[in-house]
Order: C-alpha cells, then structure tokens, then sequence
C-alpha cells in the first residue's frame, strides 16, 4: 500500500513537471499583446497621432484636419532591440497623448514621458513626477487665482504648470505683505512669463508673457528654474546691472549652466538685474 502511495506521488511529480515544461515552452514563444489605441489629440487645427505601426520606435504623425493632409512624421523614442531575444516582446509603444501649455506630451508603455514642441519639433524627456497634474492647479491660492481672472486683463493669461514650482510667496515690494508669484501663459501667442499678485492690493504685474523686462525678454521659455532670493540676504554684488540695496524679496530666475537674473522691486516698478552669462 505504502510503494502505491510513493508510486502516485511519484507520477504526480512528473505530471507536475511536464506541465510546467510544457507552459515555459508556451510563454517563451508567445507573442507580445498588441499595443493599446492611443485616441488622438486636435490642437489648432492639427491632429496629432500615434500609429504605433513600428515596434523600434515610438513615432507620432501630424494631420491638418481641414485637409486630412499628413504635415509631418516626428520619431520620440527609439527601442534597442537585443537580436538573441524574441524582438516583439521588446517593443515598446506609445500610450497616451496629451497637449499641456501648447507642447504636445507622449507617455510610453514603459512610463516614460516626452515633452514635444509642436514648432520646433524639439524633444525633452523629464519625470512624470515633475510633469503638470490636474492637482497641480491647486497649489495656487484661491485669492490669487481670484485676483488674476478678475484683472482687467486677466482673460488673455493661463496658470501654466510647465515648470515646478508653478508658485512662489514673498514679500515682493517690501510692504510687509506677503505677495505672489505664478507661472502664467498668454493665450494669444503662447509665451510664458511670471505674474506678481501684491497681498496688499490685489495688483497684478505681468513679467514676460508678452512684456518684455530686461534681457528676459517677453518670453520665459528659457526659464527652468525659479526661487525667492531673501532681501535679509542683502543686494547681490556679482550682478551687471548695479542692485544698491533690496526693499522686498526678489526671484531669481535661471537658465541651467547659463544665465541668471534677479527680478526686483525697486520701488516704482519692477526691475532686472543680470546676474551672469
């Protein structure tokens, strides 16, 4: 009875380990599923598509809509591809499409994101974890979201998240309030700039966006980082334009491995200082 047992446990194995053969076989050969149907996305009468037609790269394609004429084809990202490995399942897609501020945003299967500049066609790839949210509009007070759409003006500009922070708290003009500073974007032509709330008035100031300040110009798209500079730090003395001394807070803005500058109140308005190349 008991070599009976042994012999059953002993077939039982071996089926065990025939089927699991048989499966290894199965997953080995087996081919990829096929890519998700990315749904595309229409900005300024172009449609912008991802065929995912090709395994080695991920690819997207522009379309006038008025014409259904192919404007151009822009290859995102590339996949290297091992020969001793099955290739389909080393295909990589495109998942998802989307425009923020103007750039046209492409999330791979593997999570990567890609920043494209539907102009230039430029291609930056940064980490979702610093990409524009839905969440990220609450980081703004409600007062200066307030006090930006009921400006007189306040209709030609955006909040625009392309940067983090998208907001920053000072005391701006040195009145003893603490103001606001918030990445906005003209709607009409797409620059991006800085708006300063004063806590005080509820004032709204425009720096680039359309206004040129400095060697800024009226366009902060160089800009890819941003911080409050302490006036109890005192006036800068590296600067090129002569700063004698600060009456509030001042932002600095920067272009890595490039320039830099200090927006400041000077007491009547506010003012550049160029800080370096």
């Amino acid at each position: 009875m008991i070599s009976l047992v042994r012999r059953c446990k002993v077939v039982a194995r071996l089926a065990v380990i025939l089927l699991l053969t048989l499966l290894l076989a199965q997953l080995a050969s087996a081919k990829r599923i096929a890519p998700v149907k990315v749904d595309p996305v229409v900005y300024e009468g172009i449609r912008y598509l991802a065929p995912n037609g090709d395994g080695r790269r991920g690819y997207i394609e522009a379309w006038n809509v008025a014409t259904n004429r192919k404007l151009w084809e822009l290859t995102v990202f590339t996949n290297d591809i091992d020969s001793k490995l099955e290739e389909d399942v080393q295909w990589i897609f495109i998942k998802a499409l989307n425009i923020e501020d103007g750039r046209l945003i492409v999330t791979s299967e593997r999570g990567k994101t890609f920043r494209v500049d539907i102009n230039t066609k430029a291609i930056t790839q940064f980490d979702s974890l610093s990409s524009p949210s839905p969440g990220a509009i609450r980081e703004v007070p409600d007062a200066v979201k307030r006090a930006l759409t009921s400006w007189p003006t306040g209709k030609r500009y955006d909040l625009s998240f392309h940067m983090r922070p998208s907001y920053l708290e000072g005391d701006f003009n040195g009145d003893g309030k603490m103001d606001a500073a918030v990445l906005v974007k003209e709607r009409s032509t797409g620059k991006t700039g800085i708006a300063i709330v004063h806590g005080t008035t509820g004032k709204v100031t425009i720096l680039g966006a359309g206004v040129g300040i400095g060697n800024g110009g009226d366009d902060f798209e160089w800009m890819d980082s941003w911080q409050v500079y302490s006036k109890t730090r005192g006036a800068p003395f590296t600067g090129k334009t002569s700063v004698r001394y600060l009456r509030g807070d001042a932002l600095l803005v920067e272009k890595s491995e490039a320039a830099s500058a200090l927006i400041y109140w000077n007491g009547k308005r506010y003012a550049w200082s160029q800080q370096g190349d």
